[in-house]
């Protein structure tokens, strides 16, 4: 395993522990930024059918405004728009902006606001053309409405498209290069971690033979030793000091039950021997 696929680390339990955890974070924070992707996939493919919706309303829209402000031409000349800036002296169509939160992700929205009580157009066009203004009026109320649900739509659309940009490289890299290289940093800690148990077994196995091995030549060594103080206390009638091991007082044990045998034998001999010369001793003296 290359160290490119794993984390360069030491291979220790807290290691370990340390990768470990970081994997359960990966994972969560990959199902979450999923869920949050597949939220903002959900939200872009809605924005992306109104804006579509839009567009086709606002073909409409202006088509029709542009025909009313032909006939507004027509009825009052080419002076409307000196008109209509005489006429004009309070904002009646406002342009409020907020916010839309998806899935921590704050888009812009904008909607517009009508005040019916202003009203600068009421003695406009009252010669001629009052009818087709008050049309048009309405008619472009409808388009700026439409413009600014459009713009609303496709300022949601680039900001989330560059989100959702940013979240799916965040999924894949986590999904196909944090995870997997945490996992094989696991696998590889866990591999080092056998091996030094077996290695730490073999070691101790060893050093148990060792010490069986000098144990038993221990055990030998002061079987010898007892057998010759036993050989030796034997010769000189002294009294024999147990030896300090379970073999060494098992030999000596054996030893003086074999040399009590040996007396028990030679025994009989003896009482037989003393006895015989007394009875020669006797007849002796009844010859003399």
């Amino acid at each position: 395993m290359s160290s490119g696929q794993r984390e360069n680390v030491f291979p220790t339990r807290m290691t370990l522990t340390a990768m470990k955890t970081r994997l359960k974070g990966a994972q969560t924070g990959h199902s979450l930024l999923k869920r949050k992707s597949e939220a903002l996939k959900k939200r872009f493919r809605e924005i992306v059918m109104h804006i579509d919706q839009a567009k086709h309303k606002m073909g409409r829209v202006m088509q029709i405004a542009a025909f009313s402000m032909a006939e507004v031409g027509f009825a009052m000349g080419n002076n409307i728009n000196f008109e209509v800036q005489q006429s004009v002296k309070q904002a009646r169509l406002k342009v409020h902006s907020k916010q839309e939160n998806i899935s921590g992700v704050f888009l812009p929205a904008f909607e517009t606001n009508l005040n019916e009580n202003i009203d600068d157009f009421q003695l406009t066009g009252l010669g001629r053309g009052g009818q087709q203004i008050q049309k048009a009026r309405q008619v472009y109320g409808k388009a700026v409405d439409t413009l600014v649900q459009l713009a609303s739509y496709q300022s949601a659309f680039i900001l989330l498209g560059d989100v959702l940009q940013t979240t799916n490289r965040r999924v894949n890299s986590i999904e196909h290069i944090i995870i997997p290289r945490l996992e094989n940093t696991i696998k590889y800690i866990e591999s080092e971690l056998e091996e030094l148990e077996r290695e730490d077994f073999t070691r101790l196995k060893k050093v148990q033979k060792i010490k069986e091995e000098r144990e038993e030549n221990e055990a030998v060594a002061d079987t010898k030793e007892a057998g010759a103080n036993v050989v030796q206390a034997t010769s000189d009638g002294e009294k024999v000091k147990p030896p300090s091991t379970e073999v060494g007082k098992q030999f000596v044990s054996e030893t003086e039950q074999n040399t009590e045998k040996e007396d028990t034998y030679s025994l009989p001999s003896t009482s037989t021997n003393v006895s015989d010369d007394d009875k020669a001793d006797s007849d002796e003296d009844v010859i003399f």
